[in-house]
């Protein structure tokens, strides 16, 4: 019987298009806070892009370490090829960006409250610092809608170590086999829940990690597809 649903943040709640959007916005602030005229804003965040996917795939299931300091050390990097300082307030504008930028999927809000309304426990779980999650989640107005928060911060690893799971069952008090996790990475998000036997759900709404749907027991275009996956578990 599942008893209690956790779902990712970025690029599961929150729209990945938009989160392009935002990281590009952050760019071009940092570079202007700088007075950094003859760095290509568009080129900087495409390098800023690809060195992201590589720390976050290089730090994968190990301890933790804050996001602000590997986004730091990342443009530190790009600093160094452009010539241009790191702008001592690129965490201020870092925060400021997402606030101003970021966009849940549209039916993020409609399905979290629908899960609320059946009684489920509704939780979160993401890799991300708490300040940076409290800011989104507040200027997204959807803080309340969750029971509970478990973070790599708190738990002191990355996804898809099992201590960051197994963290967000114990605040549910609900056993792996009763819950279910969705989320937009199948060797983090999938892989992770399998391990502490909660069901893994993959949001991919494009259809293109078809070559890593075997890492997860079900693949959805659209979060409202949860509320059935739930009613065919529940034999409703």
């Amino acid at each position: 019987m599942i008893k209690a649903v956790f779902f990712d943040f970025v690029g599961t709640l929150l729209s990945k298009e938009y989160e392009d959007i935002t990281h590009q916005n952050i760019i071009k602030e940092v570079l202007r806070d700088v007075k950094a005229e003859k760095a290509d804003p568009m080129k900087v965040w495409e390098e800023y892009e690809i060195l992201t996917s590589e720390k976050f795939k290089e730090f994968a299931g190990k301890p933790y370490k804050p996001i602000r300091l590997l986004e730091e050390e990342i443009v530190q990097e790009l600093a160094k090829k452009y010539n241009f300082e790191l702008s001592p307030k690129f965490w201020e504008i870092h925060l400021k960006m997402h606030q101003e930028y970021v966009k849940l999927y549209d039916e993020a809000v409609e399905t979290l409250k629908a899960l609320k309304t059946k009684g489920y426990h509704v939780g979160l779980i993401t890799d991300s610092d708490n300040d940076y999650l409290k800011a989104q989640l507040e200027a997204l107005g959807i803080l309340e809608l969750f029971d509970s928060i478990t973070t790599s911060e708190e738990a002191g690893f990355y996804k898809p170590h099992p201590r960051i799971f197994e963290l967000a069952l114990e605040k549910a008090n609900v056993k792996g086999e009763e819950a279910i996790y969705v989320g937009d990475n199948p060797l983090k998000d999938c892989v992770g829940a399998r391990q502490v036997d909660m069901v893994s759900v993959l949001l991919d709404k494009k259809g293109n990690k078809k070559e890593l749907w075997r890492e997860c027991e079900f693949i959805i275009g659209d979060l409202r597809e949860v509320l059935v996956i739930i009613e065919e578990l529940n034999g409703q």
